[in-house]
């Protein structure tokens, strides 16, 4: 695991300026090499006069998108037309409070790049990287000084990446895994996530499938006889299926959990919205199998009721039920055949095999392919310090067990003592025992000092 998230301070204005807390070594001298001028970089969170600086700066450094068919990445809002009412909602607890998770590098007064960050699960536990943009500026200087001035007095795109990520792994802090996804060709953004820690996860191929052959599979009648609707009821279901769907390692990195595939009535009520003014609608179904009381299979379409853009599909079959894949397909087919005419985005994996053999036997055209990367992130608690547990003495660990004041012996405890020694016979010196060293009298004294404060007619013993 890489040791970039853990072992160099992300304070905004003092990056590698304060070291007393650090391992030196030779990695952290490269670093201070290949940052010379970053002291003077903020990172800070977006704010609303920074709208305008950075609509231009993902406008020009956005490359071409991929469909928004992956179980990966997800379409990124609009930042002018939700920040109002994000910021809103996030003085309030609700389930879109870390959505709008966006951050800015600033240098010398200026938007230089941008972060934006989002939970994958429920729980928190695993974040994925949606946008990564630094100014074309930097690109276009970057390239012209190459071959006049040494990189290491330069503010390169690769340290103003390196600075958001590294800021982000180590402010989220529930955070034990992050993802993206970006695309194979775009070596840039391979080289920034790889010298970050970022390895390989999985490859993802994008598939379209034009409105012709939609028409052509949608006159197959569709063999599912347990096709049922889903709802909350059925996210157990979901679950397991999903489970069943994905290797170990991507099920590790993923980190689902049953309420990962619930809906509340909060998340319902704006996903009503967001269809309401996209003009989309969602249609969805799963496949029963009453034997064995599982999801078999299961089919999401995000269907666009204008026209203006392709409709999106998401798929999930369970491995030993591959003969799901053409009865789902038509049955997706007849579905988008109530809207007008489109293409079906969808995607798959590297270990979906049966999926890619039965669209390239369709026809499907490959439309894009892109690489899925995670990175485990394990941050540093801070220890006690040696001095601290090293002044404790034994007396004050025990303190606990000892008696808060020192034991008498009660008064009937006392006779039956003496009775017992009365009691026991002595041949050798029938003599009265002598007396104790301590008190200085004998034990029979004793005997009749407690009588006399015994009221007459009482047994003691009783």
């Amino acid at each position: 695991m890489s040791k970039f998230g853990n072992e160099y301070p992300l304070g905004l204005t003092q990056i590698f300026c304060q070291t007393p807390t650090l391992r030196v070594n030779s990695r952290f001298n490269t670093m201070i090499r290949a940052f010379p001028q970053t002291n003077n970089i903020v990172i800070r969170p977006i704010q609303y006069r920074d709208l305008e600086s950075v609509e231009q700066l993902c406008a020009e450094a956005s490359e071409a998108e991929s469909p928004n068919c992956s179980m990966v990445r997800e379409k990124p809002l609009a930042i002018r037309r939700w920040y109002g009412i994000l910021k809103v909602l996030s003085l309030f607890p609700n389930p879109f409070q870390d959505s709008f998770c966006i951050h800015v590098a600033e240098f010398n007064q200026q938007i230089q790049g941008l972060i934006q960050v989002s939970p994958f699960n429920r729980t928190g536990t695993t974040w994925r990287v949606d946008r990564v943009a630094v100014d074309p500026v930097i690109l276009q200087n970057e390239a012209a000084s190459e071959s006049e001035v040494p990189t290491t007095s330069l503010v390169t795109s690769s340290d103003i990446g390196s600075l958001l990520l590294r800021y982000c792994l180590e402010k989220v802090w529930q955070a034990r895994t992050w993802i993206l996804e970006i695309d194979i060709h775009d070596n840039s953004a391979l080289a920034l996530y790889r010298k970050n820690g970022f390895q390989r996860l999985a490859h993802m191929t994008y598939w379209g499938i034009s409105p012709e052959l939609l028409q052509e599979l949608s006159h197959r009648e569709p063999d599912l006889p347990n096709l049922l609707p889903v709802s909350n009821a059925d996210a157990q279901l979901l679950y397991q299926l999903d489970t069943m769907a994905m290797p170990p390692l991507v099920r590790q990195v993923f980190d689902r959990h049953i309420q990962d595939f619930k809906t509340s009535l909060f998340s319902s009520v704006a996903e009503g919205v967001r269809q309401l003014f996209s003009r989309t609608e969602f249609v969805s179904g799963y496949v029963f199998e009453p034997q064995r009381k599982a999801a078999i299979g299961y089919f999401q379409v995000q269907l666009c009721r204008d026209g203006s853009q392709p409709h999106v599909a998401q798929l999930t079959v369970n491995p030993a039920y591959t003969w799901l894949y053409p009865e789902l397909m038509a049955q997706m087919a007849r579905v988008t055949q109530e809207v007008p005419a489109q293409a079906l985005h969808l995607s798959s994996s590297d270990y979906q095999p049966e999926r890619e053999e039965y669209l390239e036997r369709v026809g499907a055209d490959r439309i894009a392919h892109t690489l899925v990367m995670s990175r485990s992130v394990w941050h540093k608690l801070r220890e006690a310090k040696p001095s601290a547990v090293e002044g404790l003495q034994l007396s004050d660990v025990l303190q606990g067990l000892q008696p808060s004041r020192k034991p008498v012996p009660g008064r009937i405890s006392l006779l039956k003592s003496i009775k017992r020694e009365e009691s026991k016979p002595d041949s050798t010196h029938p003599a009265k025992p002598p007396a104790s060293p301590e008190s200085g009298s004998s034990v029979q004294d004793l005997v009749n000092r407690a009588s006399k404060t015994e009221p007459r007619g009482e047994d003691p013993c009783c």
